[in-house]
């Protein structure tokens, strides 16, 4: 695996042309371009990225491998959605936590697509009994989640996204102090960039300092779930 330079200048114009012709033959045609300028660099990033994973945290795992490991499939499950095109036209990149295969733990996100760049920290769509368990923790321990949520360094770069029904949910009280964050259906948090940070090497440098601003709301929603950080 060749080391990591950053992404090609052609990643990006690639994405856009995918989006525009997301049909098999197409995709099978140019397939010599999504290895170089998609899967590849996208792992050279991955190995790159495992010491400064390690870093933030022995438990969460960067896995270069083109299937089962961090970068995301290309392909669309599309068995019960209305869109049926068959790519998709971003790159998506997950560190997940040693226990993501068996439990909702919190993980890292990279998301590559044209005008819409972000890093993502927290877990998305916990089951139910998970997300109890976050809710539960939350009105425990409400000073710490302030403090995780509500960090300077954090709330300037990041900032929460997912549902939120208009009904409290069972069990807490309406009126209560944090029934914003008691409401969330996904406690995850994005932080957008620019697309032509993906071009330089420093890309790596970049998400690690995001994350790194993210290590306090990772290592709450970790507690919650019982998960070591």
């Amino acid at each position: 695996m060749t080391s990591f330079d950053g992404f090609p200048k052609g990643c990006i114009p690639y994405l856009k042309r995918l989006a525009k012709n997301n049909e098999r033959a197409w995709f099978n045609e140019n397939k010599p371009r999504y290895e170089d300028f998609v899967r590849e660099p996208a792992l050279a990033f991955i190995e790159a990225m495992g010491p400064e994973i390690e870093k933030l945290s022995p438990h969460f795992r960067a896995i270069p491998k083109k299937i089962g490991g961090s970068l995301m499939r290309v392909y669309r499950d599309t068995r019960f959605a209305k869109d049926k095109t068959p790519y998709k036209t971003n790159i998506g990149i997950q560190f997940r936590h040693e226990l993501g295969k068996d439990v909702h733990a919190p993980g890292f996100y990279v998301h590559i697509e044209p005008g819409n760049c972000f890093i993502g920290a927290g877990i998305w769509h916990p089951e139910s009994k998970v997300l109890t368990r976050i809710r539960e923790f939350i009105a425990d321990n409400p000073n710490a989640w302030k403090q995780a949520s509500m960090k300077r360094g954090f709330k300037k770069d990041f900032s929460f996204v997912g549902g939120t029904p208009k009904r409290p949910p069972r069990g807490f009280p309406p009126d209560h102090e944090l029934i914003i964050d008691l409401k969330r259906k996904d406690f995850i948090a994005c932080k957008n960039f620019d697309d032509t940070e993906i071009l330089s090497r420093a890309f790596v440098h970049f998400v690690f300092r995001a994350f790194k601003r993210a290590d306090p709301l990772m290592s709450y929603l970790c507690m919650a779930v019982d998960a070591q950080y």
